[in-house]
């Protein structure tokens, strides 16, 4: 009997050196956190993340789509089939009397914002201060200091079953840090994005992310976290829940709720993710027995988990 080619031998033949095997993915991660990936692809541009993508699709293969690595906890037992690793980031301006830029899922959001305020753009300076990529910025909704997505997104490109198709920010679906895509309403991944833009001045522009990046740093721990654990309940905080409830500075291994944000949990170092689960557990377990409130994370957990 002719012995069946493994997934990855398939996937090795037809996109090369782009694919790797047993890839740890806790250096791709912002918390620094999980196990291996079984089968690792890296993609530099739109085009090569729509032909993989459409591979796997097309073979049944299941994926998971990285970029910043931000609001993913990866289990200590990494993450079975396939997790592609989104590196395109072609960033091209339009100005004129309403300008916007347009942007690859895989690039950083915080950097596009700073390089829009260096070219005396502005609307997108709340962005500075957002962890990831503009996928998964797109994907969730993402938002900081009043400013949100759904706010200044035109409209962006999306891969579906069907091919690539664009989507106006009102067929997004947007929510609270939820989306058609996150809601699983729709089967497509991010490709890019074009985001409206206002005519400043490169000082104007730097002043303000200058001032919601010192403010975040007033408020929000250093070091390797997910950015926000849990989803603002409606009228409330997240963090002053777990903070009334007294669990700043509760750990678990060297898993902590930060003592200066109780939304950030942060890893002191070859931190476990089953520990940053336990805590998890145990802070909706406190917040619901003090505080009556069922937190809802906002991170999302990837991986193989214990029962």
């Amino acid at each position: 009997m002719v012995a069946l080619a493994r997934p990855v031998d398939l996937l090795i033949a037809k996109f090369g050196e782009m694919v790797k095997e047993n890839v740890p993915l806790a250096p791709y991660t912002s918390a620094r956190i999980g196990g291996p990936a079984d089968i690792f692809i890296t993609v530099d541009s739109v085009a090569a993340l729509a032909r993989v993508v459409k591979y796997l699709w097309k073979n049944d293969m299941p994926f998971l789509v990285m970029g910043g690595g931000s609001n993913l906890l990866v289990s200590d037992k990494g993450a079975r089939g396939v997790v592609v690793l989104n590196r395109a980031k072609k960033v091209t301006f339009h100005a004129g009397n309403q300008p916007s830029v347009s942007a690859e899922s895989g690039v950083v959001f915080s950097n596009l914002a700073n390089r829009c305020a260096s070219k005396g753009f502005g609307g997108i300076e709340w962005a500075a201060a957002v962890p990831g990529t503009i996928g998964g910025a797109v994907y969730g909704n993402a938002g900081a200091f009043g400013g949100d997505v759904a706010g200044s997104l035109l409209s962006t490109e999306l891969l579906t079953e069907t091919g690539r198709e664009k989507f106006s920010v009102e067929q997004m679906g947007y929510g609270y840090r939820a989306s058609l895509l996150k809601r699983g309403e729709l089967k497509a991944i991010v490709l890019s994005a074009e985001f409206s833009l206002t005519n400043s001045t490169k000082e104007d522009a730097t002043v303000k992310i200058q001032q919601f990046s010192a403010h975040r740093k007033t408020t929000q721990p250093p070091g390797a976290s997910m950015g926000s654990m849990f989803k603002n309940p409606a009228g409330d905080y997240a963090g002053r829940l777990i903070e009334v409830s007294g669990l700043k500075g509760t750990r678990i291994g060297n898993a902590e709720v930060s003592p200066l944000h109780g939304n950030f949990f942060v890893n002191h170092g070859a931190t476990r993710a089953e520990d940053i689960r336990k805590l998890v557990q145990l802070v909706q377990k406190t917040v619901k027995e003090k505080q009556g409130v069922e937190l809802e994370l906002e991170i999302e957990m990837v991986g193989e988990w214990q029962i």
